[in-house]
């Protein structure tokens, strides 16, 4: 089939003349392709899986508020299915980094024994996990045990009152606790993701930033996206990248970090407080997808609750790998169906170009907690 689960050290292919058109079926992938590259040449080497479309939590940039229809469990992966999916990343197609999301992947009862399978099997291999933070004060001594490498918790404001208006849940106070917790049993650079709300946290800005360099964490802002479930997104009412950084150097001096940003979502910024600005405090990121896109360098290949592949966070279209899964079918014929998906990743935003908010965008039926961060 000429699926090389050696990986050999290989140029990506040509790019192809022209763009996808994500109304017409891409040409078919090649037989020789090496890992999961697409038509522009991109390589993608960071695996999003989610282990569920469960939450615990109804945030109005996501969810609406009476929840979602979940998965039925026997259409979820099992953990035995994660990490065989995890195994033919790894040792066939290239994938250097995982994160483990959701949904809200604490939500599952097995998520310290698919963290250890991962990690015996992968030893050197990078695990993260996205996370609300509910429940991890009780979990992230085990996680740190089993091998989870770092935590990336979503936390978008600091008041009681705002938090609970934007997650529709009264839980600050579980959230904080299951951050201190991480950093207490050492789960690696922390890093806060926070999603800016005009006139509900945007003022909030500066008092997070804050409140992370304090204590070592590594705080990035996302610009909110038309991923919710209430289609309620404007490009005129979200938080620009460019608002963010007019908000933060209200009270901190930012620079450009000087480090490659290598393919990361996140556009990094030194942080100095004004009255010492020659010691760098900390560091904070903004992920601009809508305003300043970077798909031209992306190089993640995402993988749903239900075993589906979603070449692009933005895409129409999936492929299904669990009836594989659960067939007889071997791992290169899994890995072959992987590499066809992630052939046809359209060139941006699930489009031929990149354009969130522009007139030929259509969202994704699927929200954010759905697809896997």
């Amino acid at each position: 089939m000429g699926i090389s689960l050696g990986m050999p050290a290989v140029s990506p292919p040509r790019p192809l003349p022209g763009s996808p058109d994500t109304a017409a079926p891409a040409a078919a992938a090649p037989e020789n392709l090496n890992g999961l590259v697409d038509r522009f040449g991109r390589r993608a080497t960071d695996m999003r899986l989610s282990l569920t479309d469960k939450c615990n939590l109804r945030c109005t940039y996501c969810m609406p508020a009476s929840g979602l229809d979940w998965l039925p469990k026997d259409k979820v992966l099992t953990a035995a299915e994660i990490v065989r999916l995890v195994g033919i990343g790894v040792n066939g197609l290239g994938v250097r980094e995982l994160r483990l999301t959701g949904g809200e992947p604490l939500v599952r009862a097995d998520l310290v024994e698919i963290v250890a399978g991962i990690r015996t099997n992968h030893p050197d291999l990078p695990v993260s996990l996205t996370t609300n933070g509910l429940g991890l004060d009780k979990k992230a001594q085990r996680l740190k045990d089993a091998g989870l490498t770092r935590i990336n918790v979503s936390l978008d404001s600091l008041h009681p009152g705002t938090f609970a208006q934007l997650t529709r849940r009264p839980f600050l106070d579980r959230v904080l606790a299951g951050v201190e917790e991480a950093a207490r049993v050492g789960l690696g650079l922390i890093k806060i993701n926070a999603v800016l709300m005009r006139g509900v946290n945007d003022a909030e800005a500066p008092r997070l930033l804050g409140w992370a360099v304090e204590r070592g964490f590594e705080l990035r802002f996302i610009e909110q996206m038309p991923l919710d479930a209430d289609h309620g997104w404007t490009r005129d009412g979200m938080i620009t990248a460019a608002e963010i950084r007019t908000l933060l150097e209200e009270s901190f001096v930012l620079t450009p970090d000087p480090r490659n940003r290598d393919g990361a979502p996140a556009e990094r910024w030194e942080v100095r407080h004004r009255s010492s600005p020659g010691e760098v405090a900390g560091v904070v990121g903004i992920i601009a997808s809508v305003t300043e896109p970077f798909c031209a360098d992306c190089r993640r290949t995402r993988i749903t609750a239900e075993g589906k592949v979603r070449s692009c966070l933005f895409s129409h279209e999936e492929t299904d790998l669990l009836e594989l899964l659960r067939s007889s079918t071997d791992d290169a014929v899994v890995a072959r169906r992987w590499q066809e998906a992630m052939w046809g990743k359209p060139k941006a935003h699930g489009m031929d170009h990149a354009g969130l908010g522009a007139p030929d965008y259509v969202q994704p039926d699927r929200t954010m907690s759905a697809i896997g961060g």
